[in-house]
């Protein structure tokens, strides 16, 4: 009898390391692999693609979990059911601090829970914190990169396109930092699943500037701005998986 799957990662025990990194894009794996040592395709089934290889020794997976908080949510379970222990998101997110430039990088300390997915684990009084010290290993790390680093509150908002004016400047008022899709269910579902979590952001526009995620012109060529998400990505990758061969070191 062959081992149980999982009904939408379709992995299953021995598919995974102890340690994950959590891009959206299913299309930004590939590119996050580029960092490993060695690895191999576990799974593809919808947005959800899993590899799992090595970097510097350590074993390593990458799963992609697409957009939103439902989605993460799925991603989270079925990981901590076959044995993910870290996780930590490496993705995009949006500046509402003047302060807060494209290709930066966000390191969230907690996230302001503006979603509906995480309601349905724990009331809104319960925190969404990240792991203090997934965040200690990736704030060093990212002083370690040069990057331009925001450390801070981060707001998960479910709907793309509905952020009011009003809202905007209350939560700039607040200092927090950006906005993203998934990192507030991520925090509390790690918390109540016994794992450890964490974010590395790359800025990709700023809210209060007006600049929202850069719509790309229909071209052939990468733009300018493309190819410094490009590196802002695989810089904050990085700076992920020398903060989990951290963090292994020290279990």
């Amino acid at each position: 009898m062959g081992k149980t799957l999982q009904p939408h990662l379709r992995v299953g025990k021995g598919d995974v390391a102890p340690h994950v990194l959590l891009p959206g894009d299913p299309k930004r794996v590939s590119l996050m692999c580029e960092h490993l040592d060695e690895y191999r395709q576990a799974a593809d089934y919808r947005q959800y693609i899993t590899v799992t290889g090595k970097y510097q020794g350590v074993p390593v997976s990458i799963t992609s979990t697409g957009i939103g908080c439902p989605a993460v949510a799925i991603a989270v379970e079925e990981l901590c059911s076959v044995g993910a222990k870290v996780l930590i998101r490496v993705g995009t997110t949006g500046g509402i601090q003047q302060d807060v430039r494209k290709t930066d990088i966000v390191i969230p300390v907690a996230a302001v829970r503006y979603e509906g997915t995480s309601s349905n684990y724990a009331p809104l009084e319960f925190p969404a914190v990240a792991d203090w010290k997934v965040v200690g290993a990736l704030v060093r790390n990212a002083q370690r990169s040069g990057v331009r680093l925001h450390v801070g509150v981060v707001w998960t908002s479910d709907a793309f396109y509905a952020e009011s004016r009003e809202l905007l400047e209350k939560l700039a008022e607040l200092n927090v930092k950006s906005v993203e899709m998934e990192s507030s269910t991520l925090f509390v579902l790690s918390s109540l699943r016994g794992a450890r979590s964490g974010a590395v952001l790359s800025v990709d526009g700023n809210l209060v500037r007006g600049t929202k995620k850069s719509a790309q012109p229909s071209t052939e060529k990468p733009t300018e701005f493309s190819q410094k998400m490009v590196r802002s990505i695989k810089e904050s990758t990085r700076i992920a998986l020398n903060s989990i061969v951290e963090i292994a070191e020290e279990e």
